[in-house]
């Protein structure tokens, strides 16, 4: 797929918002990818993931793990183009973790995917605890980059779509000065009619 098929998958499911946000990282942005918009199709999940699949697929990857909510949709897809298993890593006690029975022998070649990275904070998170087991890291596979390529994993990486969206500190954004209302992503509740 081009940059611009991929884009266009995002703008048609509604995945590409402009407004006020407050981003999971506390900063403020006019911009926000709203990923479960075009995980929503079945068929443009699979086509990104893919595209994820395609560019790792010389690697001999062995397993795909993702984080918990995101990744596990995208590990599976990806895992899936590659005929391997997937896992998906969530958080006890604030702490990453592989749960219910999921583990990997010393070695195994992995694959790490996530949906949007802004600071990669749950990847790094993801990373220490693969090297802790003594996994081996092949790559990082991500829909998009938020981070305007500041984001090194120290693997190599491969997002589908890099965005520089503009974030602010919250004592520094200009959109609440101007009052416009600041908007949690995921946080409305939409009642159908």
């Amino acid at each position: 797929m081009t940059t611009e098929e991929r884009l266009d998958l995002f703008k048609k499911s509604g995945a590409f918002l402009e407004g006020h946000f407050l981003l999971s990282s506390g900063l403020h942005s006019p911009q926000y990818i709203e990923k479960f918009r075009v995980l929503e199709y079945p068929n443009y999940t699979e086509l990104l993931c893919k595209d994820i699949a395609n560019h790792f697929k010389k690697e001999n990857i062995e397993l795909v793990i993702g984080p918990m909510t995101g990744g596990i949709l995208l590990a599976h897809e990806v895992a899936k183009a590659l005929s391997v298993k997937s896992m998906f890593t969530e958080r006890v006690d604030n702490i990453m973790s592989l749960r219910r029975g999921f583990y990997f022998k010393k070695g195994t070649r992995i694959l790490l995917v996530e949906d949007v990275v802004t600071t990669g904070g749950s990847i790094f998170e993801v990373i220490d605890l693969i090297k802790s087991l003594d996994g081996n890291i092949v790559g990082v596979g991500y829909l998009v980059d938020r981070s305007g390529g500041k984001v090194d994993f120290g693997v190599p990486q491969y997002p589908l779509l890099k965005f520089d969206i503009i974030t602010y500190k919250p004592e520094e954004c200009p959109l609440c000065k101007k009052g416009i209302e600041l908007v949690k992503p995921g946080s409305k509740k939409h009642n159908n009619i």
